[in-house]
């Protein structure tokens, strides 16, 4: 197995970037002094083919055209311009379009994955509760099967996509029952929007991700048929853990264009800003960090770009199994965020008194880092999985 990105990929990085330049990119501050969800551009990024790049091709996806390396190549691109725009992708594909795609019947998918994958409609992924974020078994939302019909009750929150114009349904977890061991039920259940007692709170005033979609919700005797239950009775959690591995190669990949975006700036800033009749850039204080900041971002683009590789080689004869897979994710998320964290500290303090200025965009991606060490999976919930990886009996 290589992790070294084919011809293809790398052309069709070049068209996202072009994209992401042309329309995103002399946007994203004003959508972000705005908190403005650029439905727009969400639904042209649709007509380019990014949400359906993990998609059979009877849905309008890119079929065998198509894979999870590519879909984070896309992130990676826009997410060097626009961390909310990158987020978008990521989880309008990897929690809204896959958990359809992996657990959905025919008939489901027939009926959801045309819109998405088009990018016409998103869809949310609802695990987050006030009460249970990393805990996710303490989900504390209902669903009650009544004369064919679920009753659910309960709230999320923290969800992407979740508020929008143009989203089309959630899918949540809910406790349906009790185990014989006494732990709860957890199915998943696929809510429309607009479904009576379905509501979409005010968004959420966040430190970053200004320009993504993220709401709580709530739901109040929300009745849905029977068929809207995804995947089997009793397995949401497990289908839910399982679509979060994913997720975090992707948000991996959102991270890699996050240093990337820091070291572009730290490069052009360092030959440009002058101090003592000279470039900032010949003082080894300042030229060290920058280099830093290659380091990681090598690092951080082949773990993150190994797991991918081998995701999209797991069904393959001889392929990695779905532990290594799994590792992979983990030690790919911790390292790779970690260091987009570190990178915009760094990005900062190289643009010095500048870099606290919110017209430079340094520190729009100051804001925007903190939240990849927490969501999909906190970086302590990483190296937790990683040394039970390990074979360590940690809780």
């Amino acid at each position: 197995m290589t992790f070294e990105l084919s011809r293809e990929h790398e052309e069709f990085r070049r068209s996202v970037r072009e994209f992401a330049e042309a329309e995103i990119a002399p946007h994203a501050a004003q959508w972000d002094r705005d908190h403005h969800f650029p439905v727009d551009v969400v639904q042209q990024m649709g007509k380019l083919g990014l949400f359906g790049l993990t998609a059979p091709e009877e849905y309008g996806g890119a079929g065998e055209d198509g894979d999870f390396t590519s879909l984070c190549v896309a992130i990676e691109e826009l997410g060097r311009v626009d961390q909310s725009m990158g987020i978008t992708l990521q989880a309008g594909v990897g929690l809204g379009i896959n958990p359809l795609l992996n657990f959905g019947t025919t008939e489901q998918q027939e009926a959801w994955l045309p819109a998405l994958v088009a990018g016409e409609k998103l869809a949310g992924f609802g695990l987050t509760e006030p009460g249970a974020g990393s805990d996710a078994g303490a989900t504390k939302t209902k669903a009650e099967l009544v004369n064919g019909e679920w009753i659910v009750n309960g709230s999320k929150q923290f969800i992407t996509n979740s508020g929008s114009e143009i989203t089309s349904l959630v899918t949540v977890t809910a406790r349906t029952g009790t185990r014989e061991d006494g732990r709860p039920e957890i199915s998943a259940i696929m809510l429309p929007s607009g479904t009576d007692g379905f509501v979409a709170e005010k968004a959420y005033d966040k430190l970053g991700w200004h320009a993504s979609d993220t709401h709580p919700l709530s739901f109040t005797d929300v009745h849905v048929p029977a068929d809207h239950l995804l995947g089997e009775q009793g397995r949401g959690y497990a289908q839910f853990l399982a679509t979060l591995d994913d997720g975090r190669v992707a948000i991996s990949a959102l991270s890699v264009g996050c240093i990337q975006a820091c070291l572009d700036m730290s490069v052009q800033y360092a030959g440009e800003r002058q101090t003592f009749g000279g470039p900032i850039g010949r003082k080894q204080g300042v030229a060290f960090q920058i280099a830093d900041l290659q380091v990681m971002l090598e690092a951080s683009r082949l773990l993150t770009y190994k797991a991918a590789a081998m995701k999209d080689a797991m069904s393959t004869s001889g392929g990695p199994t779905y532990q290594q897979f799994k590792q992979a994710a983990s030690v790919a998320k911790v390292y790779s965020t970690e260091s987009a964290v570190t990178a915009t500290r760094i990005a900062t303090q190289v643009f010095g008194g500048y870099g606290f200025m919110e017209e430079y965009p340094v520190a729009r991606f100051y804001r925007d880092a903190k939240v990849l060490e927490v969501g999909e999976g906190t970086s302590e919930v990483q190296r937790m999985l990683i040394a039970r990886g390990l074979g360590l009996p940690v809780e």
